[in-house]
């Protein structure tokens, strides 16, 4: 605790319901937790968690509130974007704002939150970034054209990243979920698809927010520019 307790780490999507888990995860563990939010903090009120409130397609105003943040406060020592949407249908079917939202922020969302923050971190030579990426972005999902290529397109930035960082001390990994019991699959026919997942159930998101602790810790400072699925074997 006493290790955590002076490293900040933002966590983007805090009031989703990984980056919540994740937030909540990171906060009882001792670290500094910066909760972003875009419309709801609700989720957020209940924990010791300092929130930041932006849009994460504004490019703008990500880089004026995590400046400001940083400029105040100090430089984080984590970075974890969990923030994501997805907008399903058959490739045909995609509207140009199907793709348009689900690119600006699942994947240009992570260049936004982490190039205003990252040469602090690289002035400091130490940090983790951990990027919150899917089973969809690895071998990608029917209907999930549009979702598919931004978690592939976080999966190649993180490991290209993790490249330029590493001798700074910097590690850059993903974290790739499957099926997480979260509002985002509340539409998934379950008769279908738990007989694909070999251990027939549905993962939580503290599953998912262990892994994340992890790869922030010191045990994990020679891990970097690797993809960690939790999936319960579906791939």
């Amino acid at each position: 605790m006493q290790e955590c307790s002076e490293k900040r780490i933002l966590v983007t999507g805090a009031s989703g319901g990984i980056g919540r888990a994740i937030a909540e995860k990171l906060s009882s563990g001792g670290y500094k937790v910066i909760a972003h939010y875009n419309k709801n903090p609700a989720p957020l009120k209940s924990l010791s968690v300092d929130l930041l409130q932006f849009d994460l397609r504004n490019r703008a105003q990500c880089r004026e509130v995590i400046t400001k943040d940083i400029q105040q406060n100090g430089t984080y020592y984590g970075i974890v974007t969990a923030a994501g949407v997805c907008s399903d249908g058959a490739f045909p079917a995609l509207t140009d704002d199907d793709w348009d939202r689900v690119i600006d922020i699942n994947l240009n969302g992570f260049f936004n939150i982490v190039h205003p923050a990252i040469m602090p971190m690289c002035k400091a030579k130490a940090g983790r970034i951990v990027a919150i990426s899917s089973v969809a972005g690895i071998v990608g999902n029917r209907g999930q054209v549009n979702y598919s290529a931004s978690k592939a397109g976080l999966i190649g930035a993180v490991k290209a990243l993790a490249v330029e960082l590493a001798s700074r001390s910097i590690t850059v990994n993903c974290v790739a979920p499957g099926l997480i019991e979260t509002e985002m699959i509340k539409d998934v026919p379950m008769d279908i698809v738990l007989p694909t997942i070999p251990m027939q159930r549905i993962g939580k998101p503290n599953e998912v927010s262990g892994i994340v602790e992890f790869l922030l810790s010191e045990s994990a400072s020679y891990i970097t520019r690797q993809v960690i699925s939790v999936n319960g074997g579906l791939i």
